[in-house]
């Protein structure tokens, strides 16, 4: 299981910095600053663009569920491997933003989370917590030999 969760989090990872790059070119494409908060740039976007927006959100999402039902065996490991590799594409997801622009500025920061259903709005440290702490239960549990 070590090697899986490791591919997992690279898988994660990799993933990750593409859609970091990814947003990074939105940003530029739609004129958005890099200092900017999400928040405040997602009134400046048009409906037809905010689709298009929810519909790579939802690939992610499907691409997640799908790496997590081939690696996992049990509805239970797929449930570990889908958060796991969730929780390591969201947390390096921030980090490829700050490398690439710098961006969040702070973990203060508010950004729109998703847009699925609507959108979910919250400080930058709020996933990032999230992420880390989904992280180290998983691995803790790993290390108890519960999972």
């Amino acid at each position: 299981m070590l090697v899986k969760l490791s591919l997992l989090a690279l898988f994660g990872i990799a993933m990750a910095h593409l859609e970091g790059v990814v947003v990074v070119y939105l940003r530029k494409a739609l004129g958005m600053l890099d200092s900017e908060s999400n928040r405040e740039s997602l009134e400046k976007i048009a409906p037809s663009y905010l689709k298009i927006e929810m519909t790579r959100e939802a690939a992610t999402i499907i691409m997640l569920v799908v790496i997590a039902f081939l690696t996992g065996s049990s509805w239970i490991e797929r449930g570990v491997f889908f958060l796991w590799t969730f929780a390591f594409w969201d947390l390096f997801y921030y980090l490829s933003l700050y490398i690439l622009i710098k961006w969040p500025p702070t973990l203060k920061t508010i950004d729109v989370l998703f847009l699925i259903p609507k959108p979910w709005i919250a400080p930058v440290w709020f996933p990032i917590g999230v992420s880390s702490l989904t992280i180290a239960a998983i691995a803790f549990l790993y290390l108890l030999r519960i999972i």
